[in-house]
């Protein structure tokens, strides 16, 4: 897409937001179950969004589901198997990708059985979650949460990128989460995921979000 041709950005209200995504996601893939991806740093809190969809999604008709990406991290020995604040590790080692793919992400493809697994593990006890596998209703819409899912071969149906300029991100990480922004650097380096999401919306101030990106299909603002 040409600079010509491209939308402007779009600001927006939370309110706004969480409707426009509504409408979105409840539209695609009627009667089927959406797989969709809301990927950010934590500062940009994907979980929060995630959870924010839910009751809309099911007051317009789709039965949602939320899985976090956190419950598919791998053990903490193999986490911090080059140390508990090595950057590289964070971006390469701690999501098992593998797993989130197996357990969640085929089974509910078309065709498959529709039994996911909510959780695998346990990152702060450290063990299995316990979890058993689930039936997805018919239509559901299951948003998976979290850093690092785009780029890496994982098939979701819909993806929404949370973007954060290096200067917010670097604002709003924690101190005791400032190790981390070399891993967000390389991941956006890597991954470009603000070039290959479906949908991108600026998160710098997450009062006044903006919709940088819009997935293709009919558009509802109000």
């Amino acid at each position: 897409m040409t600079d010509a041709s491209r939308p402007p950005v779009r600001p927006m209200s939370p309110r706004r937001l969480v409707a426009f995504l509504t409408h979105t996601l409840a539209a695609r893939q009627p009667g089927q179950v959406l797989r969709v991806a809301i990927d950010g740093a934590p500062p940009a809190d994907p979980g929060a969004l995630a959870d924010t969809l839910l009751d809309p999604l099911r007051a317009a008709g789709r039965p949602a589901l939320r899985v976090p990406a956190a419950g598919f991290l791998r053990p903490a020995s193999l986490r911090w198997e080059r140390g508990r604040t090595d950057p590289d590790s964070l971006y390469e080692d701690w999501l098992d990708l593998g797993a989130l793919r197996r357990e969640v992400l085929a089974p509910l493809a078309p065709g498959s059985n529709g039994a996911y697994l909510p959780a695998l593990w346990d990152p702060l006890l450290d063990r299995s979650a316990r979890q058993r596998r689930t039936p997805a209703p018919p239509g559901a819409v299951v948003v998976v949460d979290g850093s690092f899912l785009l780029g890496c071969g994982l098939p979701f149906d819909l993806t929404v990128h949370l973007h954060l300029s290096p200067a917010a991100l670097r604002r709003r990480l924690p101190p005791d989460l400032r190790w981390t922004e070399p891993a967000y650097a390389r991941y956006e380096a890597e991954a470009s995921p603000a070039s290959i999401a479906d949908i991108v919306v600026g998160v710098d101030d997450p009062r006044h979000p903006a919709l940088i990106r819009a997935a293709p299909g009919p558009v509802d603002w109000t």
